[in-house]
């Protein structure tokens, strides 16, 4: 067995129990709303003063992709399948450096939590996090109310694995699948308002009209089910590994379809960005990732955290209304890979 092989085996199993023990016992805030009832809830990261908020997304069917002859449509948007999807709450915002830089940078929890004399657990220490980055991840453009940005697919999920550990609750990046229901809330025109792009100043913050940036979470206007920036500001990644045919592998009537990463590239992106153009914001629209996101990387081997030349990727969280047993929340989180 190599050096730290079963320290970590060991470490991987507290973890396991101590989130099965607090999702059996945990009780949260006072202040915070979630509960019994599938309503929205505001919840606070025990030890911390930060705080974020969940919307309810009910279950239903809906067709994903577009349609062959609508406008922009592009091959990996088809063809159109009509899937399952369960309820599951989802993040009102994407999620911002205030929420991200506490699992970043261990010391800023270990100062938040001091100041609110709590200790921090070994199953929130065990969790994986972050090299340092070698610069400010945000390319200076703003870190208080703005969206957190240029982390790996990888990065993502462990920070759901640390917000999981954290809160007692099963967080996780949402699939293709779920990721585009939300967004579409009901329709099936290629924005959520409708088909006409014109109409995208007053919903999303795209390459028309930022200043070369992103911008503040919540800014614009929500879709119907109270997500912001769902068309825009920052492209999000999903749970899956991009498959250009994969709705071709699909049936009509399928439950909840996620397809695992197994690969390092590509893996799924979606909603476009400030740096994108209008078709690219479409609720059908796909983007997959690609190694030149972190070209400019200095560090050999180049890191599986941060995407130093995707200023434009960032993420928002889901909890399933019915979560998985703690053995299935385990299999969920990526294997450990290597830097490239």
């Amino acid at each position: 067995m190599k050096r730290g092989k079963g320290k970590a085996i060991q470490l991987s199993i507290l973890i396991v129990l101590t989130i099965a023990f607090v999702l059996q016992s945990y009780t949260t805030d006072i202040s915070d709303t979630v509960a019994d009832e599938f309503d929205p809830y505001t919840a606070l990261i025990p030890g911390t003063d930060v705080s974020f908020e969940m919307v309810p997304i009910p279950g239903g069917k809906f067709t994903i992709g577009s349609a062959e002859g609508a406008e922009f449509h592009q091959d990996d948007e088809g063809p159109q399948k009509e899937v399952n999807i369960s309820p599951f709450w989802m993040g009102k915002f994407e999620v911002t450096w205030h929420m991200y830089d506490l699992f970043a940078f261990q010391e800023m929890e270990q100062q938040a939590a001091q100041a609110k004399g709590v200790e921090i657990s070994e199953a929130v220490d065990a969790v994986a996090r972050p090299t340092p980055p070698y610069l400010d991840m945000s390319f200076g453009m703003g870190k208080d109310g703005y969206p957190a940005i240029c982390m790996t697919q990888y990065a993502a999920q462990m920070f759901c694995k640390w917000l999981t550990a954290k809160t007692g609750h099963f967080y996780r990046l949402p699939t293709e699948a779920e990721w585009e229901y939300a967004c579409r809330a009901g329709t099936a025109t290629a924005y959520y308002f409708g088909d006409d792009p014109g109409l995208l100043e007053e919903h999303g913050w795209y390459y028309e009209n930022t200043l070369g940036g992103y911008e503040k979470v919540g800014t614009k206007q929500p879709n119907p089910w109270g997500l912001y920036d769902m068309h825009g500001n920052v492209a999000e990644w999903t749970a899956d590994q991009y498959i250009p045919d994969y709705y071709a592998q699909l049936e009509n009537g399928t439950k909840d379809p996620w397809n695992k990463p197994t690969e390092l590239y590509p893996h799924t992106t979606r909603g476009g960005s400030w740096d994108d153009d209008a078709e690219m914001l479409r609720s059908a629209a796909r983007l997959p990732s690609d190694p030149r996101w972190k070209q400019q990387d200095p560090q050999i081997p180049k890191s599986r955290w941060w995407h130093t030349d995707a200023r434009f990727v960032g993420f928002r969280v889901v909890r399933p209304l019915n979560p998985p047993s703690p053995t299935a929340i385990e299999a969920y989180w990526p294997e450990p890979i290597e830097d490239l």
